[in-house]
C-alpha cells in the first residue's frame, strides 16, 4: 500500500507539472485516456469483454460526471499549490465517504464516528482559513471540492458493486472522463508539446500500477490494516515537493493534516475494535 500510494504521488506530480502547460480540463483527459491502454490490454489478452458490460448505466455516467469535477478541481489546485497543501485538504475525503454512506445509503454511523467526520471537517476549516500563510482559499476551496466529487463517487461504487464487474466499474470510469473532459477541452485545447508524450504515457503507467498494488494490498490483509497507509501520502507529497520544487508546506497546512489524519486514525482503529457495535 506504501508503494501504491508512492506511485499515484508520483503521478500527481507529473499531472501538477503539466498543469503549468495545459488547462485542467485538459490534463484530465490526458490521464484518463493514457490509462485505458493499460487497462484494455489485459482484457483483449484474455478475450473477455463481456466484463466491460455495464449493469447500472445510468449509475455510472453519475459517477462519470463527480470524476470529471474531481480530477478537474485536484489538477487545478495542485497547478496553484505544493502536492502537500492540496493532499492536507484532500485527505479529508474518507471522512466524506462517511458521512455520505449514512446519509444516502442508511449505513449505521454511531457518534463516535460522527464526532471523528467533525473533527476532520474543523482540520479542513484549519487548512483553509485566511491568514498570512497557508494556501488561498479558493485553491483550498477547489481542493475540498475534488475530495467531496471523490466522495461521491466512492459512494456510487458501493452501489455499482452490487451489479457490475471492477473490470466495469474502472473501464467507464475511464472512459466516461476522457469523453466528457475530452469534449470540454476541445475549445481551449492546447497542442501537445512533443517532449511531453514521455510524461502522458508514464501517467497512465503509473495509474495503472498504483491501482494493482492497491488491489494487492487489500487481498494481502484486511482493510482495517491497509488503509492507515493512505496517510504516508503526506510523507510522499512532502518529499516530491521539496526535492523537484523546493517547496515545503505551510505551518497551517501541516496543522489541519494533522488533524485530518488523527480524525481518519480515530475512525479506523474504532472500526477495528468494534467494526459492528454503530458507534
Amino acid at each position: 500500500m506504501v508503494l501504491a500510494v508512492g506511485t499515484f504521488a508520483v503521478m500527481d506530480a507529473m499531472l501538477k507539472q503539466l498543469a503549468g502547460h495545459y488547462p485542467p480540463i485538459q490534463v484530465s483527459f490526458l490521464r484518463c485516456a493514457a490509462s485505458l491502454p493499460f487497462v484494455l490490454v489485459p482484457i483483449a489478452l484474455t478475450g473477455r469483454w463481456a466484463r466491460l458490460r455495464p449493469v447500472n448505466l445510468p449509475l455510472h455516467l453519475l459517477r462519470g460526471g463527480f470524476a470529471v469535477v474531481m480530477l478537474w478541481g485536484f489538477v487545478w489546485a495542485v497547478g496553484r499549490a505544493t502536492l502537500t497543501d492540496v493532499y492536507a485538504v484532500f485527505m479529508s475525503a474518507p471522512l466524506v465517504v462517511l458521512a455520505l454512506a449514512a446519509l444516502f445509503l442508511g449505513e449505521r454511523i454511531g457518534p463516535l464516528r460522527w464526532a471523528a467526520v467533525l473533527l476532520g471537517m474543523t482540520g479542513v476549516v484549519v487548512t483553509l482559513a485566511p491568514s498570512g500563510e497557508g494556501m488561498q482559499l479558493a485553491v483550498g476551496a477547489v481542493a475540498f471540492l475534488a475530495a467531496f466529487s471523490y466522495a461521491a463517487s466512492i459512494v456510487t461504487v458501493r452501489v455499482l458493486a452490487r451489479t457490475d464487474t471492477t473490470s466495469s466499474m474502472v473501464f467507464w470510469f475511464l472512459a466516461l472522463v476522457a469523453l466528457a473532459a475530452g469534449l470540454a477541452s476541445l475549445p481551449g485545447w492546447v497542442g501537445i508539446r512533443a517532449e511531453h508524450w514521455t510524461w502522458i504515457v508514464a501517467v497512465g503507467f503509473t495509474g495503472w500500477v498504483a491501482q494493482l498494488l492497491v488491489t494487492e494490498a487489500f487481498k494481502l490483509a484486511p482493510a482495517s490494516v491497509v488503509a492507515p497507509f493512505e496517510y504516508t501520502a503526506l510523507i510522499w507529497a512532502l518529499c516530491i515537493d521539496f526535492a523537484f520544487w523546493q517547496a515545503l508546506p505551510s505551518g497551517q497546512a501541516l496543522v489541519g493534516a494533522t488533524i485530518v489524519v488523527a480524525a481518519g486514525l480515530l475512525v479506523l482503529v474504532r472500526e477495528r475494535v468494534a467494526p459492528a457495535a454503530g458507534a
